[in-house]
This record gives C-alpha cells, structure tokens and sequence, in this order.
C-alpha cells in the first residue's frame, strides 16, 4: 500500500460529497481503509449507552471517516484545493509540495 497525500493535522478542503466546498482539519487517517476523519465533516447521530463521560446516554453527534479520495490539502498560500507532490528539498529530504503554488507543505 503507497503513502497517502494527507496527514493528521492537515486543513482538507472536501471536493466530492454531501460536504462538498467545506473544509477542516485531519483528525486522524486510517491507512488500512485509505480513510480519514475530518473535524465536523461527515457528522453522524450514534446512540450510546449510559457511562461515565455521557450519564444519560442518548444521541451523540460524531464525525464518521471519509475516503481520502474526496479530499484535497488546502494550499498553504493560495487558500484553495491543490493536489500535493513530493520532491528532495535542498538537505535531500522527501517533502511534500502544492502542485499550485510549488509552495513546499510543512
């Protein structure tokens, strides 16, 4: 299985989906399922069990994992979706960089 474009604590922007347009950040992939969830995307009601953290129990509210395909990393300068490549920068390092501005991703 080959690495994927993002990272946990990237901004995304979603470009497919009932989500399309809106944007937030990576809070954690699953590489095994080429997922992700992302903060307040992809919201689903889930029923949950009385317990410590949630006394009463009931509907919770929780972002489910999207596919990483329908996501694009926000371009550092420009603000929109860029598609992401990687070079050696100048220690001969892999980094990973927006293929719309060439700006080099941290």
């Amino acid at each position: 299985m080959g690495k994927l474009h993002i990272k946990k604590g990237d901004t995304v922007i979603v470009n497919a989906g009932e989500y399309k347009g809106q944007e937030g950040k990576v809070l954690e992939v699953i590489t095994a399922k080429n997922r992700a969830i992302v903060e307040g995307i992809n919201m689903v009601s889930k029923h949950a069990k009385p317990n410590a953290d949630n006394p009463q129990g009931g509907i919770v509210k929780q972002e489910a994992p999207i596919h990483v395909s329908n996501l694009n990393l926000k371009d550092p300068s420009q603000g929109t979706a860029t598609r992401i490549g990687r070079k050696a920068n100048e220690e001969g390092k892999l980094v990973r960089f927006a293929k719309k501005s060439g700006e080099e991703i941290k």
